[in-house]
């Protein structure tokens, strides 16, 4: 049975932990505290003693650092006014873009996801299209294989690859059943037809889960497939959603990510 994957501790690490990379340079968390102590404590020896590392290293490192993303730290020499170091204007612009990263990571980590298994159809650039229990669906993978041969990536996936197509309960727009949707006036490429099997409540925002390939089958939790949705409490009771309504799901092929399975035969 394909289930809703839930949130737990180690959901950010499980999607990837936050890092830029520049000319093969990766700015991680560790590299952000050294920028931000160079900041608060107005040089490197003062930084690298607030964090316990030695002054060399620090040093090291934001050379490193510099060589592949450029100015990060001002040095000034010493003199009446003494010397020390300040974050450049670039540094404290690769601070903000390594803020916001981690932010995108910790909000997709605090939501359901559900995973499906399945074996890609079709693949044309960033897109592909892959076969599972419940129908095909389009998604994004990490490569720009073709499918037609030829050497490739390890990030790249071909026609007949195993995948993991994995959809994040946010992506998910929910319907009545009732309410047909013109497939024209919509970019989404995905849609399922189901029945609500359950609601998790929340405050204000509800996790829906859908049985799909439930919504002829005349009661809820009977597909063997479900897909996670959060909905609003007001959309809820605007829609009068209780387990056992037939519903109609949709979501984008940019908002789902296709992951190689590390098994492949």
């Amino acid at each position: 049975m394909e289930e809703p994957t839930e949130p737990g501790p180690n959901a950010a690490a499980g999607r990837g932990r936050a890092a830029l990379i520049e000319d093969g340079v990766e700015f991680d968390g560790r590299d952000a505290a050294l920028l931000r102590a160079v900041d608060a404590a107005g040089s490197v020896a003062g930084a690298a003693s607030d964090l316990g590392r030695s002054r060399a290293r620090a040093l090291s490192r934001i050379e490193t650092l510099e060589d592949a993303y450029g100015t990060l730290v001002e040095r000034r020499r010493g003199g009446e006014g003494g010397g020390g170091s300040r974050l450049a204007d670039s540094g404290r612009d690769l601070l903000d873009r390594y803020d916001r990263l981690q932010a995108v990571l910790a909000a997709t980590a605090a939501v359901p996801e559900t995973v499906l298994d399945g074996t890609v159809t079709a693949v044309d650039g960033e897109l592909a299209v892959v076969d599972t229990a419940v129908g095909e669906i389009s998604g994004l993978h990490g490569g720009s294989g073709a499918g037609g041969g030829g050497s490739r990536g390890d990030s790249e996936i071909a026609i007949g690859d195993a995948v993991q197509v994995r959809i994040g309960a946010d992506a998910v727009t929910v319907n009545d059943a009732a309410d047909a949707v013109d497939p024209d006036a919509t970019s989404a490429r995905n849609r399922l037809d189901g029945r609500v099997s359950a609601v998790d409540p929340g405050e204000t925002v509800s996790t829906l889960r859908i049985a799909i390939g439930a919504a002829d089958e005349g009661a809820a939790g009977v597909s063997d497939t479900e897909v996670a949705a959060l909905i609003t409490a007001e959309s809820i009771e605007r829609l009068g959603l209780a387990p056992g309504d037939p519903v109609s799901i949709r979501w984008k092929a940019t908002a789902t990510r296709l992951v190689p399975q590390t098994d492949r035969r």
